[in-house]
């Protein structure tokens, strides 16, 4: 009997001992699976405009890969167009088409996000709307009186950015069909500097990223139109151009992983409009 008990005994414990094992197992098994993840360094450089954007892509994608380096820096869209075409980064940033210089040195454009432009004015200005032709007239100097597009008698003061600015070089392309703003005007360096001379000139206007419009100045509409994410998305108001990163050659590994999260649904609706962009994935 205490024999029969031994055995028995014996049994369950062997019984046990593998149903131990097997769970175990079991366990250790995805760890085993699971792929290697994404890892390398990613380098970027351009557009200044675009870093709030890519500055939080870049937080939260090295979250997701640890072992993922990225680094981007400024110094304005031509520059990362260059770098990028030279070898410097693996990424440029910039918020105009590409030059025509570089059209042969094999370089890939992926569209980022959609940036918004609006006109400003001083709120001393009466005036709440302008037709193209009338930026046009007043970017090119042909108007210089706020009275002669239904305004008061007062002088018109153009602010504007540099010849070398992303943003004026949007303006000239999508307002001016290709013509340039005037040579009197007032150059400001940034955004926020330009509206701080704008609300703080009387009879000036001037353009800015539309995230950087506030209760300092008055935003005008074109052509009657107010710009809004709808307005823009479809396709009523046009004053905007697309964000873009360049690579030379189609993007692999990191690199590409980096675009594919920053160009996602996912990341787009949770960070473009509320950095004063339009979502890529909204645009039509």
């Amino acid at each position: 009997m205490n024999f029969k008990k031994v055995i028995a005994f014996a049994a369950v414990a062997a019984l046990s001992t593998g149903l131990i094992a097997g769970c175990g197992g079991s366990k250790e098994a995805p760890k085993q699976a699971q792929p290697q993840g994404i890892e390398g360094k990613v380098s970027a450089s351009g557009s200044t405009a675009l870093l709030p954007f890519l500055k939080a892509a870049q937080e939260d994608f090295q979250k997701q890969n640890a072992k993922v380096t990225v680094n981007i820096s400024g110094g304005g869209s031509f520059t990362g167009q260059n770098q990028v075409a030279s070898g410097a980064v693996d990424i440029g940033n910039s918020d105009v088409a590409l030059q025509a210089s570089l059209n042969d040195k094999g370089l890939v454009e992926h569209k980022l996000v959609g940036i918004p432009f609006v006109f400003i004015a001083n709120p001393s200005v009466t005036v709440d709307s302008l037709t193209e032709q009338q930026y046009i007239d007043i970017l090119t100097g042909k108007i210089t009186n706020w009275k002669d597009v239904g305004g008061k008698d007062e002088k018109i003061t153009i602010l504007s950015r540099a010849k070398s600015s992303g943003s004026r070089a949007t303006i000239e392309q999508v307002v001016l069909k290709g013509k340039s703003i005037t040579d009197n005007v007032v150059i400001q360096d940034s955004n926020g500097a330009l509206r701080t001379a704008v609300a703080s000139t009387p009879g000036a206007i001037g353009y800015v990223d539309a995230a950087y419009v506030d209760k300092t100045v008055k935003g005008l509409k074109y052509n009657g139109v107010e710009y809004s994410v709808a307005n823009a998305t479809t396709g009523k108001y046009p004053v905007y151009t697309f964000g873009r990163m360049f690579t030379k050659g189609q993007p692999t590994g990191a690199v590409k992983a980096f675009i594919d999260y920053a160009t996602s649904k996912e990341f787009q609706e949770a960070y473009a409009e509320k950095n004063g962009f339009i979502p890529v994935t909204k645009m039509k």
